[in-house]
């Protein structure tokens, strides 16, 4: 029996989940930031690709909890319980937050490096290992990850494709 593939897509500031055979992708990371949790025993994994370092500079009402690294991770983790998922399983990959601009120092420009920031600080804060990382740099990325394998392939903007 053959299992169709779907690659769930994962949109700026958006999150989803997916369970074997599917994979799970995201582009456009420059200075965002994809986090990969997981579960290697379920093969189940979510990714949530975080804009924002910190929720406090949500500017409406209406918070977007994809958007930011300490919402995001959070209520991705949350998701993943409902299914099933016990938090204490979870491990993570982190790709992207790129200094995508060279020009000044001020925090308003180092979006990328504080956003790298803000997610190890969160998953530092739930228990959740980091195994792979790609982070910084000055190229965009765009991940795909198999629940399958528990591989994170990466294309850099003039750099090919890596695994981790």
């Amino acid at each position: 029996m053959v299992m169709l593939k779907t690659v769930v897509r994962v949109g700026i500031a958006d999150m989803n989940i997916v369970k074997v055979p599917d994979t799970i992708r995201t582009s456009g990371l420059g200075s965002c930031v994809g986090v990969v949790l997981y579960d290697e025993t379920k093969k189940i994994a979510g990714l949530v690709h975080v804009m924002l370092p910190d929720s406090s500079l949500g500017r409406t009402a209406q918070l977007n909890v994809a958007k930011f690294a300490d919402t995001g991770i959070y209520s991705l983790m949350e998701m993943l319980k409902n299914e099933g998922v016990r938090p204490l399983s979870l491990k993570a990959k982190i790709a992207g937050g790129s200094q995508m601009f060279q020009f000044g120092s001020s925090d308003t420009i180092r979006i990328g490096p504080r956003n790298v920031e803000a997610v190890k600080k969160e998953l530092t804060r739930l228990s959740i290992p980091i195994i792979g990382e790609d982070t910084g740099g000055s190229s965009g990325r765009t991940i795909e990850f198999d629940p399958e394998t528990c591989k994170l392939s990466i294309r850099t903007v003039n750099a090919g494709t890596i695994e981790i």
